[in-house]
């Protein structure tokens, strides 16, 4: 694919975003197949097993449009007894990995990408779910005063 510049012209209007929210991750840890079962119901995951991930960090997107904060750390609770039909077969499905171009396009305002060597990572500007709370309600009493 290749493409030719036409023209500058003015502004049509505003860029459209995203409608979904994403996922946050609410700790630090090592993602756990067990908890993206669970969460893979909730929208589209970016991260796969066995991958390191912190506080702030999107693990993937909302299938609603807010923004909602999960635990992908999760372990399952092991007990000594035995049932049958218990265990379940985690079949998860592929993660969506992003290139840089596609990473800077897909986030807000309120977002930022990280870039390293071995991977690149979407995270919130505020990392602690306090922080954002915080910033939040100072935006909002910026609305209503103007």
């Amino acid at each position: 694919m290749h493409h030719n510049f036409h023209e500058y012209a003015l502004a049509r209007g505003d860029v459209p975003g995203r409608n979904n929210g994403v996922m946050i991750a609410n700790a630090p840890g090592v993602v756990n197949a067990y908890a993206l079962n669970t969460l893979q119901e909730r929208g589209v995951l970016f991260v796969e097993p066995s991958e390191p991930v912190y506080e702030g960090q999107l693990v993937g997107e909302h299938c609603r449009e807010d923004d909602i904060v999960v635990n992908p750390n999760k372990a399952k609770k092991l007990s000594n007894m035995r049932t049958t039909g218990s265990d379940e077969n985690i079949m998860l499905k592929l993660a969506r990995k992003m290139t840089l171009e596609q990473a800077l396009e897909y986030i807000e305002e309120d977002e930022l990408v990280e870039v390293t060597p071995k991977s690149i990572r979407l995270r919130k500007e505020m990392l602690t779910e306090n922080e954002r709370k915080r910033s939040n309600r100072g935006r909002k009493a910026e609305t209503v005063e103007v």
